[in-house]
Formats: C-alpha cells, sequence, structure tokens
C-alpha cells in the first residue's frame, strides 16, 4: 500500500496517550521515520521528565529532533519549522511517508502551514520574563498580561505559560500584542499531511498521567532535576516536572506537593493539547490501541 505523492502522518495528542508506541508501529509498517515534534524531548539534557523514547525504542526507528539540542540552545517554533521542513525534505528524497510524533501544537502547525513573522527579542526581555514567571508564577503572568496586554488576555491561553511569556516578550518589545501578528494565512508546503488524533476516556488518561508521574519519579526524576538546578532560569527548563521540583528544591514545597502538583499541572496541559487538536479540521480521532482503524483509515486515503 502506498500514499499519494509525499504525505506527513501526523500523530498528535494529549501527553501519556500512547503517541510515541503507535507512531513508531507506523514507521514500522511504511518502512519509515519518525520527526519529532516535541518542545522537550530534544533536549539532550532532558530524559526522564519529558518522557523520551527509550533507547530500545530509539533504536526500532531513526528519529529526529530528540536529544538533538542542549537546554542551553533557546529554541522556538520558529527554529523548529526550518529544522522539520529540512529534515522532511532530505527524508522525502528516499520516503513517500514521514511519521510526525507528537504533542507541541505551535511546532505542528510551524511545520504544517508556517508561522507569522513575529520581532525578535532580546535576551535580555526574555530572562525579565522568566525571572518574573519563576518569583511569581503564573499568577504573575497573567496579572502582567491583564496589565500590558489585555487584548492576549482576553482572547489568548492564559493558563499556558509558555505562550503567555512568549507575548509577555513581544509586547515589551515592540509595544504591540502579538495578536497583531497574527494574519491568519497558511504556507503552502510541498508535502500532504494525513491528522490522526489519539484519545483515551478522561478517568483513564488521567489515570496514565498519574501512573506515568510516579514511574517517573521512581526511575530517579528528582535526581536528574537536582543535576539541573543550576540552570533552573533556562527557558528550557520552564516545563512540568522540572518547574515543581526546582520549587521543592528551594524549599518552596514538600516532595509530596511537588509531585502532587506535577500530576495536575500535567493534567491541565492535557486538557489544552485536546483543545488545541480539535480545532484541526481535517482530524481522525482513535483510541490509540486502534491500530487497525488507523490503517484503514490511512489506506482510504488514497
Amino acid at each position: 500500500m502506498q500514499l499519494k505523492s509525499k504525505n506527513v502522518i501526523a500523530v498528535v495528542g494529549p501527553t501519556a496517550v500512547g503517541k510515541t508506541s503507535c507512531g513508531i508501529r507506523l514507521a514500522e509498517h511504511f518502512q519509515t521515520e519518525i520527526l519529532s515534534a516535541d518542545s522537550r524531548q530534544c533536549y539532550r539534557e532532558l530524559n526522564i521528565g519529558v518522557a523520551r523514547p527509550s533507547d530500545e525504542e530509539l533504536q526500532q526507528v531513526p528519529h529526529h529532533f530528540i536529544a538533538s539540542h542542549s537546554i542551553h540552545e533557546d529554541l522556538t517554533a520558529a527554529d523548529y519549522e526550518t529544522y522539520a521542513l529540512n529534515s522532511s525534505a532530505q527524508l522525502f528524497q528516499e520516503k513517500n511517508q514521514l511519521i510526525l510524533v507528537g504533542g507541541t501544537g505551535l511546532y505542528i502547525k510551524a511545520f504544517a502551514s508556517g508561522l507569522d513573522p513575529i520581532p525578535e527579542v532580546a535576551p535580555a526581555i526574555r530572562q525579565q520574563v522568566i525571572g518574573l514567571y519563576a518569583e511569581k508564577g503564573i499568577h504573575g503572568l497573567q496579572a502582567e498580561l491583564i496589565r500590558l496586554d489585555p487584548e492576549f488576555a482576553q482572547e489568548g491561553e492564559m493558563q499556558n505559560p509558555q505562550r503567555m511569556m512568549r507575548a509577555l516578550e513581544v509586547m515589551i518589545t515592540t509595544g504591540m500584542s502579538i495578536v497583531a501578528y497574527r494574519s491568519g494565512s497558511d504556507k503552502t508546503r510541498p508535502f500532504g499531511i494525513r491528522w490522526v488524533g489519539l484519545e483515551l476516556p478522561r478517568e483513564e488518561l488521567i489515570r496514565r498521567i498519574d501512573e506515568r508521574v510516579e514511574t517517573m519519579m521512581q526511575n530517579g526524576l528528582l535526581q536528574e532535576v537536582q543535576a539541573l538546578y543550576a540552570h533552573r532560569t533556562l527557558n528550557a527548563l520552564q516545563t512540568v516536572g522540572y518547574r515543581e521540583l526546582f520549587d521543592h528544591l528551594s524549599g518552596r514545597c514538600s516532595l509530596d506537593e511537588a509531585v502532587e502538583r506535577i500530576k495536575i499541572s500535567t493534567r491541565q496541559y492535557a486538557k489544552r493539547q485536546m483543545t488545541w487538536f480539535r480545532k484541526v479540521p481535517d482530524m481522525h480521532w482513535f483510541h490509540p490501541s486502534d491500530e487497525t482503524g488507523i490503517l484503514k483509515f490511512l489506506e482510504g486515503v488514497n
């Protein structure tokens, strides 16, 4: 079975739903490779806390954008767009299909349809915003956005720290809301995209998230975070699982409280991911174990 021309099969969905294993099965079926669309698994210093694919999984199928960068590199969605387009162009020289696996909606949008140009932000301003978040948390970001950028505050994702910090950076840099830079026009890509969304009943997903967090702790997440503590203000480390344990190591909460906060924050993140992906018009949703249904859908594309 062959898909038409050059196609990206995008396997997306919330954290802990089973994207990695599904993507590997599809890559093996189509005898192709995987391009990750995860904004944290790309950092080689992060492993347990970002649920990076295991060494065994990485050996099963070649992966791209996994442990490919350092936390000291300040990556953006625009950087990912360039990386992903270059990688896919090389892979499409020999393959007709490419499996995209991940849950970072903005990165996936950058690859699939491009981003609107946004001015560069000075490192000092970025550190200023990260410092605000480190000191006052998400509530500090919310208050500052309501004060400086009420347009984003009204329309934006006011529970998403990364998007909020980016909006603040742009407002401080340009004096304009990031909303003003959204043209809404998509760029043409030299490949088609088949959208495979993975979903689970809410109760099952919550159970998987809680179990994953407990497993991460058993596998040494606290020790991984301790080794990164000196770099805790880096943008790459402003992420779930790390910032909560940084708070514990700073004496702001107990270990049990930190672990519970990781679970809650991960559930909230999963909810935001589902909200994002449900807006994709051509998405087809499947239970992660429904490999037969997924393959039937992909075969029916011909």
